[in-house]
């Protein structure tokens, strides 16, 4: 009823006065040739009813004496004797009692009507002005944390990489003295130089985890594939990255809403399914982009479905932000399989 009455709301005022004296007009056409013995007095509501909704209530009132006025005079031009000309007017008055009734009900309805309709939209305004800003302050949150692993991941690749790749050439100068000298000692400080160059791999690794350069540099396809194989070196896990056909991701933004969702999905997986295999893909799907990630591990707990942790709902803002949709669940053969999907124009 509210889509019927708003689609004959946007009509003019003019539209309903017209319709109103139509209909009482037509009423009282009908009410004459049927003569004064049908009551026919309640078919004026249609348009009282129409003058009291559409138009407003002193009009209606208009109306009502209009259509009892008419009514009347139809059944008396019919033919209608009264033995008293008091029973013609209290006829009319009891009509005019009921029109009154049903004009003050219509007009209350629509005020409330009105109200109820105009306190929705300031909530729905309001709704939507807290849901923007809700997503301004996430993006802006993940915006920040973004720079802030940029910036940590700078340091230890530009300082602390730095510092141990001077002491590893220490330690190579000091073995190459000791060397020198024929002391035992040589083989300690080839264990030192060792175990530094193994933190400069470890450490560049790292800050390139936190902060991968290579989405901004080289793309997002060679940024997974390091990671695939950062991740089989260093947990010593089978993990693949499998891309047939790469999709031109040129928006940073969301290249790097990818990689955290495949790094979170990743380390999820290291951390809670103890895999054997992990499988990374990326691929065009039609007019989608999927990325899917994949493991043999543990799988999901039993009551994975009644909470999320909070990475898993990073990964969900992540994809909604791009205009996607994100799913996790148990995978068919075991382990887990996460995937997100979104639009090729993201």
């Amino acid at each position: 009823m509210s889509a019927w009455t708003k689609q004959f709301e946007q009509r003019p005022k003019g539209f309903f006065v017209t319709a109103s004296l139509v209909v009482v007009g037509v009423v009282g056409v009908v009410d004459y040739f049927t003569g004064y013995t049908i009551f026919f007095s309640a078919f004026y509501l249609l348009a009282v009813a129409l003058a009291a909704w559409f138009v407003g209530g002193p009009f209606a009132i208009v109306i009502s004496f209009l259509s009892v006025g008419v009514w009347l005079g139809g059944d008396i031009a019919a033919g209608a004797h009264y033995k008293n000309v008091f029973v013609p007017i209290w006829n009319g008055a009891i009509a005019l009692t009921v029109y009154y009734v049903v004009v003050r009900t219509l007009t209350s309805l629509h005020r409330l009507h009105k109200e109820l309709e105009e306190r929705v939209r300031q909530r729905t305004m309001a709704l939507t002005g807290e849901i923007h800003e809700r997503e301004r302050l996430e993006k802006e949150i993940l915006e920040i944390q973004e720079r802030e692993q940029r910036r940590i991941g700078s340091d230890l690749h530009d300082s602390l990489c730095q510092y141990l790749t001077a002491t590893a050439m220490a330690a190579q100068v000091l073995g190459e003295k000791l060397s020198a000298k024929s002391v035992p000692e040589i083989a300690d400080a080839r264990e030192v130089v060792r175990l530094v160059e193994n933190s400069i791999s470890l450490t560049r690794d790292l800050a390139r985890g936190i902060s991968p350069v290579e989405i901004e540099m080289e793309g997002l396809i060679i940024a997974l594939r390091e990671f695939a194989a950062n991740i089989s070196r260093l947990f010593k896990v089978n993990c693949a990255f499998d891309c047939d056909s790469p999709p031109m991701i040129s928006d940073v933004a969301t290249a790097t809403h990818l990689y955290r969702i495949m790094q979170e999905a990743v380390n999820n997986a290291i951390r809670h399914g103890k895999p054997k295999q992990i499988v990374i893909s990326l691929s065009n799907r039609k007019k989608h982009i999927e990325l899917t990630i994949e493991d043999d591990g543990a799988g999901l707990p039993e009551d994975w479905q009644k909470g999320r942790g909070l990475g898993t709902r990073i990964m969900a803002r992540r994809a909604a932000m791009m205009g996607g949709m994100f799913s996790i669940e148990p995978n068919p053969t075991g382990g887990t399989f996460v995937k997100c999907s979104i639009p090729a124009a993201a």
